[in-house]
């Protein structure tokens, strides 16, 4: 056999890998690269339990193979940084959910180390996604904008409710009818 076509079946090989992993940063809002050598089983179990109710892809693959998959994405920022053991998380939902978790899992099991990172199209290293990490989820974000938005409403409502009562007397309609 010819080295051409050891080469050939080779790259049938690695096609469909590569094709999986491009499939997974597709429209992706987030890819984190991380070391996992020397994590507890029962730890990873939880781990990757934790990520999959989050909808985030995680799975370990060859740094050539996620390398190949980059290539023209916003991923491939990531390059350098393929070095030694690594797993792939993906998120397509909540761009910051894949540093967060992992880096909470990292408290438990130093050995689980956040490498880098492309949130939202932009590339950090490891001391930028550590504070990626720390950024509140989308729905604690929301809850909190929405907490900020209702505050000024019902401190006006309280406010026109104590100058009723004080009053003792109802409130005229037109000035209800304009308070809504």
């Amino acid at each position: 056999m010819a080295d051409y076509e050891i080469r050939q079946k080779v790259v049938d090989r690695k096609q469909p890998v590569v094709q999986e992993i491009s499939e997974l940063l597709k429209d992706a809002s987030s890819a984190v690269l991380v070391s996992y050598i020397g994590i507890p089983v029962d730890l990873d179990t939880q781990l990757r339990k934790e990520l999959r109710e989050a909808n985030i892809s995680y799975k370990v693959y060859k740094n050539s193979m996620i390398r190949l998959a980059a290539e023209g994405t916003p991923f491939e920022k990531l390059a350098g940084d393929l070095k030694g053991s690594t797993a792939l998380a993906v998120s397509k939902e909540d761009a910051t959910a894949p540093a967060r978790i992992i880096d909470e899992y990292s408290k438990k099991a130093p050995m689980l180390q956040l490498k880098a990172g492309v949130v939202e199209g932009d590339y950090y290293d490891t001391e930028g996604i550590i504070k990626i990490a720390k950024i509140p989820g989308r729905n604690e974000l929301l809850s909190r904008l929405l907490g900020s938005l209702q505050s000024p409403v019902a401190n006006f409502a309280r406010v026109i409710k104590q100058i009723a009562e004080k009053d003792g007397e109802a409130v005229p309609a037109e000035a209800a009818a304009a308070a809504e």
